[in-house]
């Protein structure tokens, strides 16, 4: 749930190149980056050149490719809605027909402030063609929706992130990889992925530059506010396998940190991306015993904090037709772990028992009472098991959590009834104690009815808005003024989409205001469909070469 929730790799993380600062993007939601080695020519395993198997699924394959298309609407059984593309891909979840280069906009409301210069790049879902079979929100090749703001004038596009499998698919005209976190739930769902398996050994496609979930590639912005995609970066062939899609980055350190899951052990992987954008050796964390599906973490200045949830992968779901490989098991104890930032190795990590605690994303955590205690906020999904088919029944509880490092206690505090997700901090405040949280009011995740201010010292909302009838906005994102010295002293930007007039427009709110008050609001010139994570990037930023 794409990321970074994405982020910005300036000129102190990665190597020197000729293009302009570059961004990793997920292409459609932010669960795992796949980011394989594009540097090293790798001779084929002998399976893959294996006459006899190439031989007998050619001559299945025209069976199976009438099976997965013609045959589908007579056999394959009734899909539940959250996975039915008739479903999923309506209103202002469907998908835009085109890209758009850059267009500008006017401001129909208030006035952009003169010294807000920079690129607002937001990604989401937009599958190019209908699929044919399971289709979940979460899926989809990726389009990024940027807004570059210069001297109170707005300038938008609209992208697809050009990865090996989206132009692999544009090629060919039709989906060549199956959706595999939708599931399989019939027979014709097997047959789409014993063609994808057939197309890998007739060498059609070569599953080392990419597939799955969320393909990353880096992009670049122009100087007329376009997006190009410049192409894979995988840290000189030593993060090819995933990523996550919410790494950190450390506002004084320049250091990056992430990590990657695995459905064999070890199931989480961390490491560390120094400030030169050098990759440093992978860190297991072997005592994390079942695959659980980790979506985001934490980093303080002293730990790196991982919460297991009670979701789970189990890829024999796919090859039983038990529908998504990713499930709750609700018997299972939540654990917070904690271990030391700079480890070596996994073994000193710690873990407490948080029973019912299952947040998907982390807001910040920092160290108090001299290191000996962690403060993680982040909202926690109650029902769990409603999360991928049922997200209108998950209430996200927003909670501090206390962790004692000494007694191994874990006390956990609600900060608001409300419905609460996709949020964002002041991101220079990474890390280390901060005050104030900006989070979306949940409709049906994600697309949010409002946003809300929330003062984690007095643990209570301070500020609120309220869309208005029919008008739903995405992520919250908090933008510091240049020059800032109070923490809240800047503007909370989003999309935002009126259904009942069919228009989308870019909105700018005053984050220190009693009721996040609207600054400016922008017309976009069609409509933005509900997607997930952004980022902001200065315009100081932009004008530095890598």
């Amino acid at each position: 749930m794409i990321s970074s929730t994405a982020f910005f790799i300036n000129k102190t993380t990665i190597p020197p190149s000729n293009y302009s600062p570059i961004f990793p993007f997920n292409t459609n939601v932010v669960h795992y980056c796949s980011i394989p080695n594009n540097k090293k020519k790798m001779p084929s395993p002998s399976l893959f050149t294996s006459s006899t198997i190439i031989g007998a699924v050619e001559l299945l394959q025209p069976f199976l490719s009438f099976l997965s298309t013609s045959m589908f609407n007579f056999i394959n059984p009734p899909l539940h809605p959250s996975v039915d593309p008739n479903h999923v891909l309506t209103g202002n979840f469907a998908s835009v027909d085109s890209e758009l280069p850059p267009t500008a906009c006017p401001t129909i409301e208030g006035e952009l402030p003169q010294s807000f210069n920079g690129t607002y790049i937001r990604n989401g879902p937009n599958p190019p063609r209908h699929p044919h079979g399971p289709h979940h929100l979460f899926e989809g090749d990726g389009m990024l929706h940027a807004i570059k703001l210069l001297d109170s004038q707005a300038t938008f596009c609209s992208r697809y992130v050009k990865t090996y499998k989206y132009a692999l698919e544009n090629i060919h005209g039709f989906p060549m990889f199956p959706n595999i976190l939708s599931g399989f739930y019939s027979v014709v769902d097997l047959s789409r992925c014993a063609i994808a398996i057939y197309r890998v050994l007739k060498g059609q496609i070569d599953p080392r530059k990419g597939f799955g979930l969320a393909n990353t590639s880096a992009i670049r912005l122009t100087e007329d506010g376009d997006i190009e995609t410049i192409g894979r970066y995988d840290f000189d062939g030593k993060a090819f396998i995933n990523m996550t899609a919410h790494p950190k980055i450390d506002p004084e350190t320049g250091e990056a940190f992430a990590f990657r899951c695995s459905p064999i052990p070890p199931y989480v992987t961390f490491f560390c991306i120094d400030k030169k954008g050098s990759k440093q050796e992978d860190v297991p964390i072997f005592s994390m015993v079942n695959p659980t599906f980790v979506h985001d973490f934490s980093v303080t200045k002293q730990y790196i904090v991982f919460s297991e949830s009670q979701l789970e992968i189990n890829p024999l779901r796919l090859l039983m037709c038990q529908g998504m490989p990713v499930m709750a098991e609700l018997d299972k104890v939540p654990r917070i772990g904690v271990l030391r930032r700079y480890s070596s190795t996994g073994t000193g990590i710690k873990w407490f028992e948080a029973a019912g605690f299952n947040a998907m994303h982390v807001i910040n955590a920092w160290e108090e009472d001299k290191e000996e205690e962690i403060i993680l906020v982040a909202p926690n999904a109650i029902s769990i098991e409603n999360l991928f088919h049922n997200i209108e029944k998950v209430h996200f509880s927003l909670e501090k959590v206390r962790i004692n490092l000494r007694n191994g206690s874990v006390r956990r505090t609600t900060l608001s009834e409300k419905n609460l997700e996709l949020g964002s901090i002041n991101p220079s405040y990474m890390g280390k104690k901060n005050r104030y949280a900006y989070m979306g009011i949940g409709d049906m995740i994600p697309k949010m009815s409002g946003v809300v201010k929330i003062d984690l010292e007095l643990e209570c909302e301070v500020s609120r808005r309220v869309y208005g009838d029919g008008c739903f906005g995405g992520e919250p994102m908090f933008v510091a003024k240049d020059g800032a010295v109070e923490e809240d002293d800047g503007y909370i930007v989003t999309y935002m989409h009126d259904e009942n007039k069919g228009v989308s427009r870019f909105m700018v709110m005053d984050a220190k205001s009693k009721t996040l008050d609207v600054v400016a609001a922008v017309k976009l010139p069609r409509r933005v469909p509900y997607g997930f994570h952004g980022l902001f990037v200065r315009r100081g930023d932009l004008n530095q070469t890598c």
